[in-house]
């Protein structure tokens, strides 16, 4: 193993790196199209039950086994399930944990060097004179190399800019867990707090734009978003996205959250940390982020309308309806601006943390440094992205992102909490959990891990099962329910191909780094003896 330990130097920037880890595009984004998609106010219900009893909970199971695999010298899922689980199969359900994060971040990257693209796009006035949905769609589409525009004859400008987000992130991997990550989160997150206020007061003020349409207002989009529909609910449809919201923007089910908490001493808090990082994602997300986009569509566009540019999802309400909006206000080459630097520095504060779990996997199972472990998951990341940017046409980039940020979040996260809960015993894990805590938890939550979240997730499972499983893995349909283009079932394949490959490949290296141990000596008595450890030891 390495002999690099790195520490955080504060505890709050280790907050704001984990808040910022979870506030992303998907706050900003995908919560106000699922929000919208979903019966509006309907949504929020299963979504506060999910919070509740999901997100909570992981979050403290994830921040509990990250801290007690750093005891051990463990960054990553695969050296942590092995700690929680003296079973040679534990190592190998850690894999996931590593491949989901690699694979989003790979996808991640691009799509955050579209945010960074508009953002120029907004203040050099490239997109004025784009009036309407269906000529911003072409910007967008001629921007991604799908087709050839006024402005765009080719995908090399968003190529470009796709490289230059890749240095963004890996020159913060590079400089390391408190000189590179921490510093971002520091700078970042107020930035990003800022921007989003000043948006929301522009949002708020704009009041009718079309007084001869009163019904058009930002009034009534958030009427939208907060009045329910109860009849909503019997919908099993709206439960799952609730569900499948509250893991991708609480980044659990991913390990990245495991790999920041590694590198806690054995009785620093995180029962408040984990609250308090949850808190800070959720108040970005529903007061911010629900505030925003959906309300100045509605406003602009109707709430009929509203409900179609949603159901195109989070790319359409991001890079097209919200340019022409700003095309339509004072100022808004400004204001366009701030919105696409709002989503760039939320991604970027995102996608660092997905490259952690696997640095720390080079340095902590080969011995690497620092420095050659973010080159070997730099050279991994740029190699795999290239399908995404030029395949983006045929279904490659959303085939990745069903299968690693919704599918697997879910799957990996019930690993882990039966893992934690059951084979390493609830009790040994309540107290890991409150070890060194600021605040009691409630006692009620011991029993919420243990029995009621991992219900709750297999529920999901298996409804996935029974409703679109086959239909999608045979290609009948895509995850959205539309029908498979069969010119892109090829690519759709590949993508499968490049995620197979990567878990295998993950998966071989941990067996030899395994191996490499055993030979070495270095696997001695002391992580045999963790596993009957009392917690908080």
């Amino acid at each position: 193993m390495s002999n690099e330990k790195e520490q955080w130097g504060s505890r709050f920037g280790l907050i704001l790196a984990v808040a910022g880890n979870a506030v992303g595009l998907g706050n900003f984004l995908r919560f106000p199209v699922q929000a919208a998609s979903n019966g509006g106010g309907a949504f929020m219900i299963p979504y506060f039950i999910a919070f509740l009893l999901l997100g909570i909970p992981l979050m403290w199971v994830e921040w509990g086994i990250g801290r007690h695999g750093g005891k051990y010298g463990h960054g990553s899922a695969p050296g942590m399930f092995d700690v929680l689980w003296n079973n040679p199969v534990a190592k190998y359900m850690g894999v996931m944990g590593l491949l989901i994060s690699m694979v989003i971040l790979i996808y991640y990257t691009y799509i955050e060097s579209w945010t960074l693209g508009y953002s120029i796009f907004s203040i050099t006035g490239l997109y004025q004179g784009e009036e309407s949905l269906e000529a911003m769609s072409g910007f967008l589409s001629s921007y991604q190399g799908l087709e050839s525009g006024t402005h765009f004859t080719s995908m090399w400008p968003a190529y470009g800019l796709m490289l230059f987000t890749f240095l963004v992130n890996f020159f913060v991997l590079w400089r390391g867990l408190s000189g590179g990550i921490e510093k971002l989160a520091k700078f970042a997150m107020p930035m990003l707090f800022i921007f989003a206020v000043i948006l929301l007061i522009r949002v708020f003020t704009l009041g009718t734009p079309d007084p001869s349409q009163p019904e058009n207002s930002i009034a009534s989009g958030l009427a939208y978003i907060w009045e329910p529909n109860l009849s909503e609910l019997s919908k099993a449809s709206v439960w799952i996205a609730a569900a499948g919201q509250i893991f991708f923007t609480l980044s659990v089910g991913m390990g990245t959250i495991h790999a920041y908490a590694s590198y806690l001493r054995p009785k620093d808090d995180i029962a408040l940390s984990g609250l308090t990082t949850a808190a800070t994602n959720e108040f970005v997300e529903v007061v911010l982020g629900g505030s925003i986009a959906i309300p100045v569509a509605v406003a602009f566009f109707g709430l009929d309308m509203t409900k179609e540019i949603a159901s195109g999802g989070a790319f359409n309400l991001g890079f097209v309806s919200m340019p022409v909006i700003f095309g339509k206000i004072p100022l808004g080459q400004v204001f366009g601006m701030l919105w696409f630097l709002l989503l760039f520095v939320a991604g970027i504060t995102s996608s660092v943390a997905m490259g952690q779990p696997v640095v720390a996997f080079f340095k902590n199972q080969f011995g690497m440094t620092h420095k050659r472990a973010v080159l070997a998951l730099a050279a991994l990341v740029i190699i795999c992205v290239q399908p995404v940017v030029f395949f983006l046409g045929h279904g490659f980039l959303d085939e990745m992102d069903y299968w690693s940020g919704t599918f697997g979040l879910v799957v990996f996260a019930t690993i882990e909490i039966i893992l934690f809960a059951w084979v390493f015993k609830i009790d040994r894990a309540w107290g890991e959990i409150n070890s060194g805590s600021d605040i009691r938890i409630p006692v009620f939550f011991k029993y919420v891990i243990k029995y009621v979240t991992p219900l709750y997730l297999l529920i999901i499972m298996g409804v996935w099962f029974y409703q679109d499983a086959w239909d999608i893995l045979m290609l009948n349909k895509t995850p959205t329910g539309q029908p498979v283009n069969d010119a892109d079932v090829p690519y759709i394949w590949g993508a499968r191909a490049l995620m197979v490959g990567l878990f295998a490949l993950l998966a071989f290296l941990v067996h030899i780094a395994w191996k490499r141990k055993r030979k070495l000596g270095i696997e001695d008595t002391s992580l045999k003896k963790a596993k009957q450890a009392p917690a908080g030891s």
